[in-house]
């Protein structure tokens, strides 16, 4: 099976079920067979010899009656003795048509028949009936008529010898149709099962061995050794399935090559990042650090000659000094968020929950906000991510708190298959659901600066911790007493 001329699985599938079905086909006949020819003899000896040597039996009974019958008769000379005599015959005519009947394919037991019949009535006619006319135990009939009737249970007995003559070859044929039909059934099972054999075998290295080559291959590849190649052979739809994965495993080996490339370009670039970094946080800031010393020392010193406008565009200008440092902190803690920051491991969140408390707890105690919290679980991941996590959330939920009450945090947590889910929700003035995409896109405000102070960057550096760790965050619409965040974390293996 090369070249084009190279079966498909599903026809060599095609090809085995045929021949299993020929096989088994033929086995059934063959059976069927055996078994049709062991049931005939059965039939033969059960239903016709054996009930014709019976037959033969009582057939004999009848005749004997008959002349019991004449020679109490002709002792006695009374009619009732002869009544034997007329029921032996009706019964002789009726065992006679039986074994008619039976041995009609038996020549030479239904030629004896015949004979045992033809005695019978010359009996009759020539002995019996005179004798019975004549009424006289003393009549010369009575020596030949005894000696006729000899020669007739002679007969019989021939036509009973013939009768077992053949109910023993009936036997015989029976014992050798069951032992042909038995060898028969020995061979089926054995054809039925060789043929099984070779169909499997012939499956096993046309079609399972490539499946298997190519599973372990495809095993081989999917492990990491990109360098492997898939061999085709078997079938020309495994072939050719097999053609097909050696040419994804070469566009991979290729993709994976260019994305080793960018990899590089990508490490080079996050070098230069890096640095640039390095240059914001120092080179950036001190021209702005020198902005706003200089116009507070300004003020300080020329107050007296400024006039209210002057000092207002002084107050302007460190306003814009001091919120552009916190713009660029803001930033360098949003791009160190998967960079600098991604030492995982397991951490025991109800631990860092409480030194998240700790740190904000000036802030907690003037806005007399209260925190209920379940005991939170272990999961996986970086430390100092989870802990600005939770510093974010809480913090915002005390900074939109309503003027009227006192913040009130509640944080949930329940297992999830593989994650956990953990919900913060407040009593603050909440977030319209329109606003859900918005609040998680970096510097989105919803409310003036002078309102609420902030950069706008504190959910969207929550967004960006949650799915650097593999989860997702989202607002609950369902919930209108405040604002209900739900995010999801992978659990501890």
């Amino acid at each position: 099976m090369t070249g084009r001329w190279r079966l498909t699985s599903q026809r060599l599938f095609a090809l085995t079920i045929g021949a299993m079905t020929l096989l088994i086909a033929i086995g059934s006949w063959a059976g069927w067979a055996s078994l049709a020819d062991t049931t005939a003899v059965s039939d033969r000896l059960q239903q016709r010899i054996s009930p014709a040597a019976t037959a033969v039996v009582e057939l004999g009974a009848a005749l004997l009656d008959q002349e019991t019958s004449v020679r109490g008769y002709l002792l006695s000379r009374e009619r009732q003795f002869l009544d034997p005599y007329d029921a032996g015959q009706e019964t002789e005519r009726r065992k006679a048509a039986e074994l008619r009947r039976l041995l009609a394919d038996e020549a030479v037991a239904l030629a004896g028949l015949e004979k045992v019949e033809a005695a019978a009535t010359q009996w009759r006619s020539r002995f019996a009936e005179p004798l019975i006319t004549a009424a006289d135990p003393q009549s010369p009939l009575v020596v030949p008529g005894k000696a006729a009737f000899d020669a007739l249970r002679a007969d019989l007995t021939g036509l009973r010898q013939q009768v077992d003559v053949a109910r023993d070859s009936g036997r015989q044929a029976l014992v050798h149709s069951r032992q042909q039909r038995d060898t028969i059934f020995v061979v089926i099972v054995g054809g039925l099962l060789a043929g099984l054999f070779v169909i499997a075998l012939t499956l096993q290295r046309a079609v399972l061995g490539p499946l298997d080559r190519l599973q372990g291959a495809v095993r081989r590849v999917a492990d990491g050794d990109f360098e492997h190649r898939v061999p085709a052979g078997g079938p020309s739809d495994v072939a050719a399935l097999a053609a097909d994965v050696e040419a994804m495993r070469e566009r991979i080996v290729a993709a994976l090559a260019e994305s080793r490339a960018q990899e590089d370009k990508l490490r080079r670039s996050n070098s230069d990042l890096e640095q640039f970094a390095y240059v914001a946080s120092h080179d950036l800031q001190e021209p702005l650090r020198k902005i706003a010393s200089f116009c507070q020392m300004l003020q300080r010193r020329y107050s007296p000659q400024l006039d209210e406008r002057a000092q207002q565009y002084i107050a302007f200008a460190v306003d814009g000094a001091t919120r552009m440092q916190a713009l660029i902190n803001d930033l360098l803690a949003f791009s160190r968020v998967g960079r600098v920051y991604d030492n995982v491991t397991e951490v025991d969140l109800a631990a860092t929950l409480r030194r998240v408390r700790s740190d904000l707890a000036p802030r907690l105690e003037d806005t007399k906000a209260e925190i209920e919290c379940p005991e939170l679980p272990v999961v996986h991941g970086d430390p100092t991510l989870l802990a600005m996590l939770w510093q974010n959330l809480i913090s915002n939920a005390v900074k939109f708190r309503r003027p009227d009450a006192d913040p009130r945090i509640e944080i949930a947590a329940e297992p999830d298959g593989a994650m956990w889910q953990f919900a913060v929700q407040d009593n603050g003035i909440g977030i319209e659901p329109q606003f859900e995409d918005k609040i998680f896109v970096i510097f989105q405000r919803l409310h003036p600066r002078d309102v609420y102070p902030g950069t706008g960057i504190g959910l969207a550096i929550c967004k960006r911790i949650v799915e650097h760790h593999g989860g997702r965050i989202w607002l609950d619409p369902q919930y209108t007493s405040g604002a209900r965040l739900c995010f999801t974390l992978p659990a501890a293996p």
